[in-house]
């Protein structure tokens, strides 16, 4: 950034870090889910309103050319760091030099100046773009998406808690980043509490919600079109199958509503949509198996991740959208159904309570007996699910990602100005 653009806080060009996980990737499945959403949503309109973005992801398959145009403004560039295929999150740390002196070679040649301001999402990338940012002299704005700290007080049972040597990752990547964003004021809250951080450093920007393809729409024909009937009883759940995320907790809840009045199970379909992640993937049989002890192989419907336009269809084809999850840094999921006029059961964990609003019924804890009596009381009253429907639309239309960039953009500003007259 010249002294004229400083003076004026232009922002012409940001590199993003996604070392973990592509924004190209099918969110649902491995490592992909909100967070793939949120970089690749943020990065569309911050070029819509005229910043230049540069998505820098480690390469997981040889098929994958050297960069790839995600939307006009908007390139994503695979680094070689490892092995393309193999490799979980956890075995990423060993990889990260790597990974650095791949963005390093591919940038060595270019203009100083080039880059205004590195933003990274989740800890791995922060610890690349505070090696970057050093090299170019130029602010770090990170955003955690999820924290240790804060799962490892929410562990699901069974589930291992994250590893020190991310713990301390973390508490590197905020005492180094000149800002960090924080998706709901909750978040903000944890940082300052768990991790230390500068409350001056730490804004809250919500994410958004694509609200030209996540609309309300005609259910019956969104059911035709997925292969439902028009009289069943549709509960769904959207989500990477892993213990973290909690559909065990809607299919112990099926069961004991099914217990308490068998005559449902006519027309009862628990539609769960995604793909094994985190702990699942070593335990690849662990929900069909879950599903044949309980006994429901007649009533739930696993489909593969699929892509946002049938998404939203399968969210209008649902009496109830469930988010069980034992954590969440906002739940975006629950907002992508709000906007379709579908009323969402969460749990009342991390940012879930903002996502949900007045558009849905929040459960305290994760006993599927409370959860069966919520799920009874709603699917028996339409006319409280339209009302929470009507409710969530309104709610859901708060949210954009216009909105999102905007409040990025102008802490972006903030962060070079400072940064040029060196109070970071």
């Amino acid at each position: 950034m010249n002294v004229n653009d400083a003076a004026e806080c232009i922002v012409r060009r940001v590199a993003m870090v996604s070392v973990h996980t592509s924004p190209l990737d099918q969110p649902g499945q491995g490592d992909a889910g909100g967070m793939n959403v949120y970089v690749l949503e943020t990065a569309r309109e911050l070029a819509r309103q005229g910043v230049e973005i540069e998505i820098f992801t480690r390469r997981t398959s040889s098929a994958q050319p050297d960069v790839v145009q995600a939307a006009p403004g908007v390139l994503v560039r695979h680094i070689d760091a490892g092995p393309y295929e193999g490799l979980g999150k956890d075995d990423l740390p060993g990889q990260l030099c790597a990974f650095t002196a791949g963005v390093m070679q591919l940038i060595a040649g270019l203009p100083e100046g080039y880059f205004d301001l590195v933003h990274s999402h989740y800890w791995l990338s922060g610890q690349v773009a505070w090696l970057i940012a050093n090299r170019w002299q130029i602010p770090v704005v990170h955003s955690m998406h999820t924290m240790a700290k804060v799962k490892n007080q929410y562990l699901a049972q069974g589930d291992s808690p994250e590893p020190q040597g991310r713990i301390i990752g973390e508490e590197q990547v905020v005492r180094a980043a000149s800002f960090l964003v924080a998706n709901t004021e909750q978040e903000r809250q944890e940082l300052l509490d768990l991790y230390a951080a500068d409350s001056d450093r730490v804004h809250v920007v919500t994410p958004g919600v694509d609200l030209e393809t996540f609309t309300p729409g005609d259910r019956a024909k969104a059911r035709s079109r997925v292969g439902l009937d028009p009289d069943d009883q549709v509960m769904l759940f959207v989500g990477r199958i892993q213990a973290l995320k909690a559909p065990d907790v809607l299919l112990r809840a099926a069961a004991r509503m099914l217990d308490e009045q068998p005559s449902r199970r006519d027309h009862l379909v628990i539609a769960i949509l995604g793909a094994p992640s985190g702990s699942g993937v070593h335990r690849p049989r662990w929900l069909t198996d879950l599903i044949r002890d309980l006994g429901l192989a007649d009533v739930v419907r696993i489909v593969p991740p699929v892509e946002r336009k049938v998404l939203a269809d399968w969210m209008r084809t649902a009496d109830l959208l469930t988010v069980p999850s034992y954590s969440e840094s906002f739940g975006l999921v629950a907002l992508e159904g709000e906007a379709c006029g579908t009323p969402v059961v969460a749990a009342r964990v991390g940012g879930l309570p903002d996502a949900v609003g007045d558009g849905g019924v929040l459960v305290e804890g994760h006993d599927p007996t409370v959860w069966a009596a919520t799920l009874i009381e709603l699917i028996d009253d339409p006319l409280r699910r339209k009302t929470l429907g009507e409710n969530g639309i309104r709610h859901a239309q708060c949210f954009a990602w216009k909105k999102t960039a905007a409040r990025l953009l102008e802490l972006y500003r903030t962060a070079c100005r400072e940064a040029a007259v060196g109070l970071r």
